[in-house]
């Protein structure tokens, strides 16, 4: 990865993304866009990560505070990807320990997102089902990424088009939308939705997880997701150009793996992805192989 010096106009920008934000949705187009409140679950569960040394007894005792995901917890602790051997867990405690912390927290995470933001609309069908996937891909990638947080890469992946049904439940016409940015070819998706609606799935992601108080890397990662043309500006962090770089790539491999074509975003600008990870098609292939395992695992 190229990694250019820090500078002044590095930290600026982060923060005129947020100011940007912050106006739009007193003053401007976000004003009107709902956004659900924060999980209060999700809350006590990042505030108790954020300590030096995260209270582990409290990030089980938020699992088991809630039944339907305590129970997630242990299908996954006792499912095939694990490869379980003696007894199965019986408790939240035991099914952490199994899963461990990390991909504890991902898992709760993933699930009070879907809760906060139902998703009903044959426009974003498996809407949650193939955030997740991403989630996983990107992360996979991370370990692959010196440098780059898989906890925050898998942040990127799960809500990197959150915007798109904050937009359908809270923009009239936003599903029309969806149909006509889809299938045109002379502009990109999000193009459209500035022309209809003044805003796009990018800003009003960026928004979500900025509102709900999420690492600040990723509200700048989700509004400059479809960006690519600042793909290694200097006054962007390093990190952001690694998540969005590596964001196209899941989304590549996704779609392989779901057998679906290649999309616009790949086909324009996945020179300059590869060229910021520095990575030949060798190292990609070898990257397939590692996502397509998880996805197969996750699956199974």
């Amino acid at each position: 990865m190229h990694i250019p010096a820090p500078s002044h106009a590095t930290a600026s920008r982060a923060q005129q993304i947020r100011d940007d934000l912050d106006q739009s949705r007193r003053r401007g187009p976000l004003q009107h866009i709902r956004i659900p409140p924060c999980p209060e679950l999700l809350a006590q569960l990042q505030q108790a990560l954020a300590a030096p040394e995260p209270d582990l007894d409290l990030v089980a005792r938020i699992a088991a505070s809630d039944v339907a995901m305590a129970a997630t917890l242990l299908r996954i602790a006792n499912g095939p990807l694990f490869k379980p051997v003696g007894l199965p867990c019986t408790t939240v405690g035991q099914a952490m320990n199994r899963i461990g912390l990390r991909e504890s927290v991902a898992v709760m995470t993933g699930f009070l997102a879907q809760h906060a933001i139902p998703v009903n609309a044959p426009q974003l069908a498996r809407f949650w089902q193939r955030s997740t996937k991403r989630a996983i891909a990107m992360a996979t990638l991370a370990r692959e990424l010196p440098g780059l947080s898989p906890d925050l890469a898998h942040g990127f992946g799960l809500f990197l088009h959150v915007g798109m049904p904050v937009l359908l439940q809270s923009v009239r016409g936003y599903a029309g939308t969806m149909v006509e940015a889809a299938a045109r070819i002379d502009r990109p998706y999000i193009a459209t939705e500035n022309a209809n609606h003044r805003t796009d799935h990018a800003v009003v992601g960026a928004l979500v997880v900025r509102v709900w108080n999420l690492p600040a890397p990723l509200t700048t990662a989700i509004r400059l997701h479809h960006d690519f043309a600042a793909l290694g500006h200097g006054d962007i962090e390093p990190e952001i150009h690694t998540l969005v770089a590596a964001g196209l790539i899941a989304e590549y491999l996704m779609r392989r793996h779901e057998g679906l074509p290649e999309d616009a975003d790949w086909a324009g600008h996945h020179p300059a992805a590869m060229d910021w990870l520095q990575i030949g098609w060798d190292e990609l292939s070898h990257w397939e192989e590692a996502v397509v395992a998880q996805f197969d695992a996750g699956s199974a």
